[in-house]
């Protein structure tokens, strides 16, 4: 996953989820607030395969979970959850030297997305009652809910973050249904595994 979101320092490693997004939440920036610390937005966003170019287009309902550590610091969990579909060309997974992935997938393929990400917010201070325009990808939500001076751990050279995103499709068309993209650290520390692939041949 997804895509992650996104780019940041974690895009020069292909972390699911660019920036380059189209979306409407409908709600005039606010989120659907499940909870003091829980905000929840909905998105279209390109996805980017382990090469680093688009390979699918997702629809996601984000969740962001804010709680404070005690110490001026705040965990920020990213949730995703949703669906993609492919725009043809490299498959997501067909960077990896080993026998278990592909090399393309076919335009129009359908799928399920989901994954998360978790750092730590600093230099901020939290407001619960922020708005966020647009689609409130990471960094709008940082900016907005924490102010321009905050940090996210995820988008800096740090060991401070770690994501997981899963992508499966039932096509029984293709040759692999599963992509997984998973790691930890963000910039030059980021280590990043991906698994499987979503392909046609």
């Amino acid at each position: 996953m997804k895509r992650f979101v996104i780019l940041t320092a974690l895009a020069a490693a292909a972390l699911v989820l660019a920036a380059a997004a189209l979306a409407d939440p409908g709600d005039k920036g606010k989120g659907k607030k499940q909870g003091h610390n829980r905000f929840t937005f909905a998105l279209t966003t390109e996805d980017n395969g382990c090469h680093g170019t688009p390979w699918a287009n997702d629809k996601l309902t984000r969740t962001y979970v804010v709680h404070a550590n005690g110490n001026g610091t705040f965990r920020v969990t990213r949730r995703d959850k949703g669906t993609f579909t492919t725009i043809g060309g490299a498959s997501p997974g067909s960077c990896p030297n080993d026998k278990h992935h592909g090399a393309t997938v076919a335009a129009g393929v359908t799928g399920r997305s989901s994954g998360y990400l978790i750092g730590t917010v600093s230099g901020g201070t939290f407001n619960p009652k922020a708005t966020c325009a647009a689609a409130c990808f990471t960094s709008d939500f940082i900016t907005a809910f924490f102010g321009a001076g905050a940090t996210f751990s995820c988008t800096t050279n740090s060991t401070d973050c770690k994501f997981n995103y899963n992508y499966t499709a039932p096509s029984q068309q293709l040759r692999f249904r599963h992509w997984q993209d998973r790691g930890k650290g963000a910039g030059t520390m980021l280590k990043e595994v991906f698994s499987g692939d979503i392909a046609n041949s």
